[in-house]
């Protein structure tokens, strides 16, 4: 069974009560088949949280679907989602989300532990053998059968390290699309991502 599938997701966010315009537009597609870690990059604003909010079913998407463990996300009861996926927001706390549909129109989830883990620019401390917990952490996850998202904005060279040990592929997102790439050297080979990471990512 495919982990997770983002089946042709769209969101789009408009402005004006008569004439609507698109301010931002976001298209995804891709799935996971298997356990794996997977690393998030990407300009603010370009769209990573927006993508990160669909697959745990806390943003409503324009079109397409969410399946995690061959179940929409959205159709899962508000309450019992993170028991699907699960999305921790930089120190570790777990994202909320409005609801917006009454739960017995909703079905229960056909899990009682997070499949996808999701970490939203986590902070991690160079100090004292925390960087090596969290990536023991994140492997141990993966190990279990889970699906790990890490999305970090490397604003220190050790970020760049966590990525380039922790991570089996990676998605870049700019301007709400994004691309897939199989590991880090195929991801710094793309001219969008080195531009991104700049020069000091070839060291």
């Amino acid at each position: 069974m495919t982990l997770l599938a983002v089946d042709n997701v769209v969101k789009e966010y408009t402005r004006g009560a008569f004439r609507r315009q698109v301010t931002f537009r976001l298209e995804a597609a891709f799935r996971v088949d298997q356990p794996e870690i997977v690393g998030v990059m990407g300009p603010n604003g370009s769209g990573k949280t927006t993508l990160f909010e669909l697959i745990t079913g806390s943003n409503e998407p324009t079109s397409g679907r969410v399946l995690c463990m061959g179940q929409d996300i959205h159709g899962v009861k508000a309450r019992e989602r993170d028991r699907l996926a699960i999305h921790y927001h930089q120190s570790y706390q777990v994202r909320r989300f409005r609801r917006r549909k009454p739960e017995f129109l909703l079905e229960a989830a056909n899990s009682d532990y997070p499949m996808v883990h999701l970490f939203d620019e986590p902070q991690f401390n160079a100090q004292d053998g925390y960087i090596g917990f969290m990536l023991e952490f994140f492997r141990r996850l993966r190990d279990e059968g889970r699906v790990v998202f890490v999305c970090l904005h490397p604003t220190e060279r050790y970020h760049l390290d966590i990525l380039r040990e922790v991570c089996e592929r990676f998605i870049f997102v700019e301007r709400g699309k994004i691309a897939l790439f199989p590991g880090y050297a195929a991801a710094l080979a793309d001219a969008r991502v080195a531009a991104y990471l700049g020069e000091g990512a070839r060291a």
